[in-house]
């Protein structure tokens, strides 16, 4: 989450620079009274951000944007409001906005960065495997948006990082869930959570553990046979982990594994979890 949040807040420093600097160009605008009052809004928004009063800084370009709406500084207001209100912890406010600036501005130049920051921010208001995390699929929709449209972007490198992470968390959820389920002793709603793992986030470090959940959720039920092809997926590729030690004490007895000399363990998992579907 640190690493996530220190990259993000690079990105957005190189957009709140780039407004800045270009801040220093707005007063070659022709000077109407009207504009002039955008000028001093969107300049005194600045000021207040720099200062890390972020609330009365989104108050100060929202206030700009209306002065001025049909100004090419009306959907960077709205934006450096969006990243106040997220600042300052207002994530609703912030989501708002930005969907906001999406239907104002559909052919602003800064729609790549909008879609990565409301991203983060939907990412953000997540706090745990425990929690309702709808708004972490609607986080890894955004970032997969920035990948298809925004190939070339640091944006979309950054977005493969942050569905990892993202990944990582649903999986956790998943198996957080097929815990649940096997103290109430419900086995196909919990083989279903764990089996969910190998299948959509099969490169986490979730993965371990769901196949001894499946390992022990078969024994339970009586299907040995399906029991030992999943320990036999454990120990070909978890065979010195915790989990494994674990599942020999569902045995109470040593089985033997073959395992290759030259095994690429990350590619012969995958080949062998997709097996099993």
């Amino acid at each position: 989450m640190y690493k996530l949040k220190i990259i993000f807040v690079i990105f957005s420093l190189i957009f709140f620079y780039s407004c800045s600097k270009e801040t220093k160009n707005i007063k070659l605008i022709k000077e109407t009274d009207q504009k002039i009052e955008m000028i001093s809004a969107y300049e005194k928004g600045m000021d207040l951000f720099e200062m890390s009063d972020y609330f009365a800084a989104s108050k100060k370009f929202l206030e700009a944007e209306i002065l001025f709406p049909q100004s090419e500084w009306a959907p960077k207001s709205v934006l450096m409001a969006s990243y106040s209100y997220y600042m300052q912890g207002y994530y609703s406010l912030a989501i708002e906005n930005i969907k906001r600036y999406f239907k104002t501005y559909p052919n602003d130049k800064n729609k790549a960065y909008a879609h990565y920051l409301l991203a983060i921010v939907y990412y953000e208001t997540i706090e745990g495997e425990k929690k309702d995390l709808a708004p972490l699929l609607l986080s890894k929709k955004e970032f997969n948006f920035v990948i298809k449209n925004y190939p070339n972007t640091d944006y979309a490198y950054d977005a493969k990082f942050k569905i990892d992470l993202i990944d990582d968390v649903l999986a956790a959820k998943e198996v957080y869930i097929g815990r649940h389920y096997i103290k109430k002793k419900k086995w196909i709603p919990a083989l279903n959570r764990f089996k969910n793992v190998l299948k959509e986030y099969e490169t986490t470090i979730h993965v371990e553990e769901a196949i001894h959940r499946l390992v022990e959720i078969y024994y339970k039920l009586g299907m040995e046979k399906e029991s030992l092809k999943y320990a036999s997926l454990l120990g070909y590729n978890y065979n010195s982990g915790e989990w494994y030690k674990e599942t020999y004490k569902i045995f109470n007895r040593k089985f033997e594994i073959k395992v290759p000399e030259n095994k690429k363990e990350k590619s012969k998992i995958l080949s062998k979890i997709k097996s099993l579907f």
